[in-house]
């Protein structure tokens, strides 16, 4: 008798995708060939490299300079597409856009890297003219400033992006933050109870280290190994059933079982960049196929069959998630 193959396709941010395999923001996804690439290896959904606030910012600060010496007033930012220098790294973004949803099937999700509610967010109706499918917000504000006046207060900046940006399109945005909050959980269903269509959790970022020859600060750790998806899975599992919004897991993922363990736990889609790396774009391949064969073995049909098994809604010791496995470990090593 035949037996049909898994059907590993689901959705993210509401749009369609044939793998919870989704290639992140990276320098990977910064041109259309390697995006051709990965669709040719079955990724899910591509996240292009972000584009930074500020860059966006200094782009149109220049061309409203411009408009204004040349006596003209500056119209609405929704118009800046023509207005940009065709050599700015903004307008080779909105070309990255047009270009990948010329050659791609799968979606197109643009990714900008933010840090305040300034009048960038205006940019977001131009990236959803240029026709992305989505929009990731990659926001992650540094809890270190001592003379903020509450950790609300503080948060209250992520708030206020997202709400900037949802006023400004129709394309599903996701938000992709850290684990930086005084009460993670709380802040995280808020945030999905905004109107967002998914959680990326967790965003990578700069990590510091010395040269102690000359002094200077660099970068260590730059690419996430497979021991960094222990704080993800706990937080995808601790989430799910208790958001509005999709859940992504980012970061640690680095082959086929990442992949499941995260679905496990109750993830909509997994976003990987650090193995991409690693072991070039083909990884997606062999994700895919070893998600296929465990389904298989499992006598799995749909992703939905599974999905959220193990998370800590479904598990029949939901504290194994919170300090007992602390202290199951600690008394372990006495």
């Amino acid at each position: 008798m035949l037996h049909m193959m898994p059907d590993i396709t689901t959705t993210y941010m509401g749009l369609p995708i044939r793998s919870p395999v989704i290639a992140s923001s990276s320098g990977i996804t910064d041109n259309v060939a390697n995006l051709k690439q990965l669709q040719d290896f079955g990724v899910g959904a591509v996240v292009l490299k972000s584009l930074f606030e500020e860059e966006i910012i200094a782009e149109l600060e220049r061309s409203e300079t411009q408009m204004q010496r040349s006596g003209y007033t500056f119209p609405d930012l929704a118009e800046m597409e023509d207005l940009l220098p065709t050599e700015s790294g903004v307008a080779d973004y909105l070309e990255l856009i047009a270009g990948a949803k010329r050659e791609l099937d799968v979606p197109v999700i643009a990714s900008v890297n933010c840090i305040t509610a300034q009048k960038w967010t205006h940019f977001a109706q131009t990236i959803e003219q240029q026709g992305a499918d989505g929009l990731e917000l990659n926001v992650f504000l540094m809890p270190s400033d001592f003379l903020a006046e509450s950790a609300i207060a503080f948060e209250k900046t992520y708030f206020n992006i997202i709400q900037m940006v949802l006023d400004q399109v129709s394309i599903p945005v996701s938000v992709k933050l850290s684990h930086y909050f005084t009460l993670l959980a709380r802040t995280l269903k808020t945030i999905s109870e905004t109107g967002i269509s998914g959680l990326v959790l967790f965003n990578r970022f700069f990590s510091p280290d010395y040269n102690i020859d000359d002094l200077s600060i660099i970068p260590t750790n730059v690419l996430s190994s497979p021991s960094d998806l222990a704080v993800s899975l706990r937080w995808i599992a601790i989430m799910h059933g208790h958001v509005s919004c999709d859940l992504a897991a980012s970061t640690g993922v680095h082959d086929g079982d990442g992949v499941i363990k995260q679905l496990l736990a109750g993830a909509q889609a997994v976003q990987i960049a650090s193995c991409l790396y690693r072991e070039g774009l083909e990884a997606v391949r062999n994700m895919n196929e070893r998600l296929t064969s465990w389904m298989q073995s499992k006598g799995y049909d749909r992703i939905n069959q599974f999905r959220g098994r193990l998370s800590q809604v479904n598990v029949r010791n939901p504290a194994a998630y919170d300090r007992v496995q602390f202290v199951k470990n600690f008394r372990a090593m006495e």
